[in-house]
């Protein structure tokens, strides 16, 4: 298989988490005393079963890390700004990119050390990479809510006989839907009709144009549809749906990923960085209004009022260790179950999680 057939076909698994990042062409770059510019990734990415390439080696005390342009990456707001100012323990050189195709060719070559990235992506990676990255923290949980424009759905049990609109056909979004509706007893196209349109605009246009229209959908959207549309609503959270019938695992929307070879080369300068970012992301939780600001500032959420709406349900977490396995773990093995290639074909072994030392 080529590089690039392989390239396309990772894209084709990670475009379904599309929710995590908003659109954008570019990445911006926040380096500790530096500027913010903007820089076009443009890199291949080798097939199944390549070990990482050597890419650029990074300054001594730098970490070089990728961050997505939606929720994953809100959590390390505080550290970039500290970054930028010189305030941060060591040099961290933060680019952040509009899609994740943009982050894998450079994660893989070995130009990025360390990455927020979907959950799924980053066992695809594990597994096509023989090893090649891990994952070391949970920085966000689940994101997607079902609306509504009227007062009907109280309990998934409410959505029998129902029409739900959503996007991510043949994606994450349709794998943790159809797990949650049949972990209550509803049959997916039988007891639920679910319509799968291609953009979350389509899904807010059906909000506003009929009746009692009912919807799955992600944060920060969500929150930008309400502040268009009053009758709109959140009539279920699904990382509280996944909560209760989950078995242990739980619903993770994104995760911080790291080279493995980086692990190996600099761990001390890694768990430092892991220190800080745990920070930030507490930062960023107990300081709403501040880190919306950050937010908008570094384009993550367009508007900062948005921001400050959106982030309390965005679930921005830090989890690492035996807890963060245990979750993980049963997340993908919900996404395995439905689809073996959306978690790169086979269930990462035990090597894939970092435990701290």
């Amino acid at each position: 298989m080529t590089s690039k057939k392989w390239f396309a076909g990772v894209l084709a698994m990670i475009t379904l988490l599309a929710f995590t990042a908003c659109s954008g062409a570019g990445s911006s770059s926040v380096t500790q005393g530096g500027s913010v510019s903007l820089d076009v990734a443009a890199h291949s990415v080798p097939p199944a079963g390549s070990a990482p390439t050597e890419g650029p080696q990074a300054t001594e005390g730098t970490v070089r890390v990728a961050g997505l342009k939606g929720p994953t990456t809100m959590g390390m707001v505080r550290l970039m700004k500290d970054a930028e100012e010189g305030l941060a323990g060591h040099r961290y050189e933060v680019e952040m990119f509009g899609t994740a195709d943009e982050i894998v060719p450079k994660l893989v070559s070995g130009e990025i050390d360390v990455a927020a990235v979907p959950a799924n992506l980053a066992s695809v990676l594990y597994n096509n990479t023989g090893g090649g990255v891990s994952v070391a923290a949970i920085n966000t949980l689940g994101v997607l809510y079902v609306v509504e424009t009227a007062e009907e759905i109280q309990s998934v049990q409410d959505l029998r006989g129902r029409t739900v609109y959503s996007t991510g056909k043949g994606t994450t979004p349709e794998f943790v839907l159809n797990y949650i509706l049949t972990q209550n007893g509803l049959q997916p196209g039988t007891d639920v009709t679910i319509e799968y349109k291609s953009e979350s605009t389509e899904v807010a246009a059906l909000l506003a144009e009929e009746e009692g229209a009912v919807a799955v959908l992600p944060q920060p959207y969500v929150t930008g549809v309400q502040m268009q549309n009053e009758q709109v609503r959140v009539a279920l959270d699904l990382t509280e749906e996944w909560d209760r019938v989950g078995e242990g695992s739980g619903l993770v929307t994104g995760v911080l990923v790291a080279r493995t070879a980086f692990l190996e080369e600099a761990p001390e300068l890694f768990a430092d960085f892991l220190q800080e970012y745990k920070q930030s992301i507490e930062w960023v939780n107990a300081n709403t209004a501040e880190a919306a600001e950050l937010v908008a500032e570094y384009g993550i959420v367009e508007k900062a009022p948005v921001a400050e709406k959106a982030l309390p349900a965005c679930n921005i977490t830090y989890i690492d260790g035996q807890e963060m396995q245990m979750m993980l773990q049963g997340y993908l093995q919900v996404l395995y179950d439905q689809m073996p290639e959306s978690v790169g074909g086979a269930m990462p072994d035990e090597a894939f999680y970092y435990m701290a030392p």
